[in-house]
């Protein structure tokens, strides 16, 4: 070899290691740079905006509703109650016998809800009066399930809810004061089960006052149900309001996915984990997004509603591969099974907080999915919890599908087409 090119090469020895580092940062760059551009443009929201769907006709509503109503009709116990403790596939262990106590109750108060929302006839007037008797009789035998075990904050939770709808539809003075008690006594027991961290979880240890992580759906549900309160007239504590406020407040990532759960404001190491990611949280930002908006949160606003109403639907497959699994959290980004018409009842909430003139899209869209969803038997179920899985399916179902029919003064998506016409404007 020529040696002054051999002492040239030598001289200018190439150090691999450090040209592949130079190499693996320009790429990172580039990326940053171009994905930056990509949020720039908006194309990281607007993207998940749905097709316009295909109008759902209220013959088809009807007739879906009336099929659920019938099932619960049919499954009433005689007790006036629904569900019960028989197994049914399900993996859940809770103590005997209080839970299932708590469990008869926040089943029965939804299914109650969900009759009072159709045409009232006989038959559907003797199960409300059989169901509201059950509610009432047992408004103060609720007791914690055990040592480490709180599902009573769903009975509490759900009465509250139920009974404020019953307080402003009722025309009788006597039934008013006997549900504004029953009101009462209900938000005092989550005043007393709210955790030392300001929000409510179904677990908790804790013998006076839990000292449980606060749960966002939980605290969610609740501040929905204390909102339905204050709008029946019937005061609500607002000091246990701004706490459970502020704990939901400190779940809420930047993107409005929400945690799971969380002890203190620095409990945030599995902010980045799949069930607290936008997937994990579809079901859980729904909730917690019409909470926060039911008491006026400056930050949950109709964009943030709406953009969250997009991904229920476009990312909605995250919620239906874990309906109907046997085990939490067993599902792609740790969703549970429980969470899906959950998460569709309180998307159904917020498509009443949108503009008028943008719920059409969203109630098509969502009464298209639930409706293809509806068992043969005219139910609906999500998971197999003993046999409350069917009558508490079939209520979130039916309050969902109650709120997506369309009226005339609301049948007009944002671009002004109406949703029953063809379109070529891209979504």
């Amino acid at each position: 070899m020529n040696v002054p090119l051999k002492c040239c090469m030598n001289h200018h020895k190439i150090n691999w290691a450090t040209t592949t580092d130079r190499l693996t940062r320009l790429l990172l760059c580039t990326i940053s740079i171009a994905f930056s551009a990509e949020i720039a443009k908006g194309n990281d929201l607007t993207r998940l905006k749905p097709e316009t769907p295909q109008p759902v006709s209220s013959q088809e509503l009807d007739s879906s509703i009336q099929r659920g109503v019938t099932y619960l009709l049919d499954h009433q116990r005689e007790d006036g109650g629904w569900g019960g403790p028989q197994w049914t596939g399900g993996v859940d262990s809770d103590p005997i016998p209080g839970s299932f106590r708590s469990f008869d109750v926040a089943v029965t108060a939804l299914c109650l809800e969900a009759l009072i929302g159709v045409p009232e006839r006989e038959d559907v007037k003797r199960a409300k009066d059989r169901a509201y008797r059950f509610l009432i009789d047992r408004t103060n035998r609720i007791r914690r399930a055990g040592p480490n075990d709180l599902p009573q904050v769903w009975a509490h939770c759900y009465c509250i809810q139920t009974f404020a709808a019953m307080a402003q539809a009722t025309r009788e003075p006597v039934q008013l004061r006997e549900l504004t008690d029953a009101i009462h006594q209900h938000t005092e027991r989550l005043k007393r089960w709210q955790s030392v961290h300001g929000g409510w979880f179904y677990y908790g240890s804790g013998m006076s006052k839990p000292i449980n992580p606060s749960c966002s759906f939980v605290n969610a549900a609740v501040l929905v149900a204390l909102a339905r309160s204050r709008d029946a007239g019937i005061s609500v504590d607002q000091a246990m309001v701004d706490r459970a406020l502020q704990a939901t407040r400190l779940m809420r990532k930047p993107d409005a996915s929400f945690l799971y759960s969380m002890r203190i404001p620095t409990d945030k190491t599995r902010a980045m984990q799949p069930i607290n990611r936008p997937a994990g949280s579809l079901g859980r930002s729904q909730a917690c997004n019409i909470a926060l908006w039911s008491w006026h949160d400056k930050q949950t606003t109709d964009k943030v509603i709406g953009n969250w109403l997009n991904r229920l639907v476009t990312r909605h497959g995250w919620l239906d591969m874990g309906r109907k699994r046997p085990i939490p959290h067993e599902s792609h980004a740790a969703v549970a099974g429980y969470f899906y018409y959950f998460g569709m009842y309180y998307g159904a909430l917020c498509i009443e907080a949108m503009p008028r003139t943008e719920q059409a899209f969203y109630q098509h869209h969502l009464g298209q999915l639930l409706i293809e969803r509806q068992e043969k038997d005219g139910s609906w179920f999500d998971y197999p919890l003993y046999s409350y899985h069917k009558p508490y399916g079939t209520a979130f179902a039916l309050l969902s599908l109650q709120r997506c029919r369309v009226t005339p003064d609301n049948d007009a998506n944002e671009t002004g087409i109406s949703i029953g016409q063809s379109s070529s404007i891209a979504p």
